[in-house]
């Protein structure tokens, strides 16, 4: 553990790191979309009955912040160091909490050196056990509805473009007791309500990728290629054609999937695959090319197509299951579907740039929206109502502000 003061080689390295490496998405705020509202508030926004909390993740400060939000607008109660050098910058990335709300599952994405699975006890946010190593640069993470295991996505940020993998853990003893391969640099991990399928997506592979929760293998696969949208063979960690950003470099071979591949563009380059509130529906950001794909999860196929601003990197569904809420990382800001009619009925910018990730509360009446900022620049926890469609509360956390999870909500009296 380290104090805070004594992180600002780490930030700098972590930060550097990341704007070079990381998709080129923490763009100057001049060059980011200038984002908008599509609609007026629907209703005014109405007196805050609750107490909320959330947890966020500082990747560049190694630090997790509790915040609050209530009747007084949105404060940090606590901030817990987290990591194991002071010379090392760790990098807590994956948030995701239980539902009976004890603990906290969180990645740290760096480390010595590739990264570890945690697990704290809420409340007194005390770790339960040591670190677990998993692959390179453990990212997204989500549990099952049971909260028996958790799914990490290894997403190799800085390796080599080779297929990657996503680990399950038992979390009751801290064990990791699979380790499935899935496809080049996985990002975006959910479970569906029903606990039954996970879900990943492949940001250099244009893949969707569902794993069976009771057999740890992969289930089903989904091109996202465009022109090529549709199921694909499930053997294999790649599709017939492995693609690749403009501008990235990999190995003459592609190692993992046994055979050479086709360097081609990314046309969707997928960041998250969100389960619908009643797990009927995938709904897919392709952040290359602003928008969001809904596949039809008994047919396999796509259903509808959402228009974005730039950029949708993470999502949320309300439980109730009438908003799709998207994070706009380069472009910013945040943009609100309404799942009926598929329109969007907000969309404007955020506290700060580079927005990331996405919370909700269980009674679908907040957001709860983690920003990186830019450079020195803190990172931000934003509030938005999601009847009025309007932000009401923001407050500053650690820098590169990524992971988000919601923990409780409290009647006032």
């Amino acid at each position: 553990m380290m104090p805070f003061s004594s992180l600002s080689r780490k930030r700098f390295l972590c930060a550097l790191a990341t704007a070079l490496v990381y998709l080129g998405l923490a763009t100057p705020l001049a060059a980011q979309q200038k984002a908008r509202p599509t609609a007026k508030s629907k209703a005014p926004v109405s007196k805050v009955t609750h107490n909320y909390w959330v947890y966020v993740g500082a990747e560049s400060a190694d630090l997790i912040h509790r915040v609050r939000f209530g009747p007084k607008g949105a404060v940090v109660e606590k901030s817990i160091t987290v990591g194991e050098s002071a010379t090392e910058m760790e990098g807590p990335h994956g948030l995701q909490i239980s539902q009976d709300g004890k603990y906290l599952h969180m990645t740290t994405g760096h480390g010595s050196p590739d990264g570890k699975y945690w697990k704290y006890e809420l409340g007194p946010d005390t770790l339960v056990g040591p670190g677990l190593f998993l692959g390179y640069f453990p990212a997204s993470i989500d549990l099952t509805p049971d909260g028996l295991f958790a799914f990490a996505v290894n997403f190799n940020l800085h390796g080599e473009m080779v297929p990657s993998s996503v680990s399950v853990i038992y979390t009751p003893t801290n064990t990791e007791v699979a380790r499935t391969e899935t496809c080049t640099m996985p990002h975006g991990s959910r479970v569906d309500p029903s606990g039954a399928n996970q879900y990943s997506t492949c940001m250099m592979d244009d893949q969707v990728v569902e794993i069976d929760t009771r057999t740890f293998a992969v289930s089903r696969r989904f091109g996202l290629a465009k022109g090529k949208e549709g199921a694909i063979p499930v053997t294999g960690s790649v599709s017939s054609e492995h693609v690749m950003h403009q501008g990235a470099s990999a190995p003459d071979s592609v190692r993992g999937a046994g055979r050479a591949h086709t360097m081609t563009p990314a046309s969707c380059s997928p960041t998250w695959a969100q389960p619908s509130a009643e797990g009927k529906n995938i709904y897919v950001a392709c952040n290359k090319a602003d928008e969001i794909i809904e596949i039809e999860k008994d047919g396999w196929t796509i259903a509808r197509r959402f228009k974005t601003g730039r950029g949708p990197y993470n999502l949320g569904v309300t439980p109730d299951g009438k908003l799709l809420v998207a994070s706009l990382k380069q472009g910013g800001g945040v943009q609100i579907f309404n799942l009926a009619t598929g329109t969007s009925v907000m969309q404007m910018k955020s506290s700060t740039g580079v927005t990331h990730g996405v919370a909700m509360s269980p009674d679908s009446r907040y957001a709860f929206i983690s920003s990186e900022g830019v450079g020195a620049a803190p990172g931000k926890v934003d509030v938005y109502d999601l009847k009025a469609l309007t932000r009401v509360g923001s407050v500053d956390v650690g820098q590169q502000a990524g992971g988000i999870a919601f923990w409780k909500m409290e009647k006032i009296n």
